[in-house]
């Protein structure tokens, strides 16, 4: 599949992990009085991802997460030429999604962009409070365990067919675990996207939002294959 194809598909689900994932927070959540709240915001994550796997999965392997790329590269399942192209489309498929959130939440006149905007922070812009250090961690050790996760769901010795929902599924976990301490990025495209309409506190602190799910996946990317063999080519 030629690369600028790949790309497109990249920025559609990227958009949709955005939109979808971020959205159900902004426009649904209602933390913590009314609405889906934590465990509907973590599902909403969790589902993007899973109907995306589905949709695009053949097409460019629906990383849609600059961490996952990374994870993959190092793991040898996803070749060093294509990550710039892939992470290109992902944060502007990130931004494009807070965009077009952002045109509809605007459309209330009770909305501000000083709710947070699901924007990922640490400090006195985490949701419970958690220290940098804290998010820090939890980011890194989330992002680790979710690249586990897809490294094994998508080798070709696992069982055939069931990658997309088991990777859902720990986006959703993971979510859960994580939103209280950093409103729970594990990748770097969908921090950047509500970030840039944030401004501020969320673009100077963007940089742990970066760092640490790179981190998480590259470790990643070392540990499976060294405890499952061989990696296999992916695409």
């Amino acid at each position: 599949m030629p690369i600028g194809k790949r790309a497109v598909a990249e920025f559609i689900g990227t958009f949709w992990l955005v939109f979808g994932g971020c959205g159900s927070a902004v426009l649904a959540a209602g933390v913590p009085n009314v609405g889906i709240g934590y465990v509907g915001v973590a599902l909403a994550f969790g589902l993007t991802v899973l109907t995306m796997a589905f949709a695009i999965g053949h097409i460019s392997g629906c990383h849609l997460n600059p961490a996952v790329s990374v994870g993959l590269l190092v793991g040898k399942r996803f070749p060093a030429a294509d990550l710039i192209p892939y992470v290109i489309a992902q944060v502007l498929g990130g931004i494009a999604g807070a965009g077009i959130l952002y045109l509809i939440a605007s459309g209330n006149a009770s909305f501000s962009l000083a709710g947070g905007f699901a924007a990922n922070g640490y400090g006195a812009h985490s949701p419970q409070g958690y220290t940098m250090a804290a998010g820090l961690v939890a980011e890194i050790v989330l992002t680790f365990m979710f690249l586990m996760i897809i490294l094994g769901a998508t080798d070709k010795r696992a069982p055939a067919g069931f990658a997309p929902i088991a990777i859902g599924l720990a986006l959703t976990l993971i979510h859960l675990i994580g939103i209280p301490v950093t409103n729970l990025s594990v990748n770097p495209a969908r921090s950047t996207g509500p970030a840039v309409f944030v401004g501020g506190w969320a673009i100077a602190q963007l940089w742990l939002f970066w760092v640490a799910p790179i981190v998480g996946a590259a470790l990643a990317g070392l540990v499976y294959p060294a405890i499952a063999g061989e990696a296999d080519k992916g695409k």
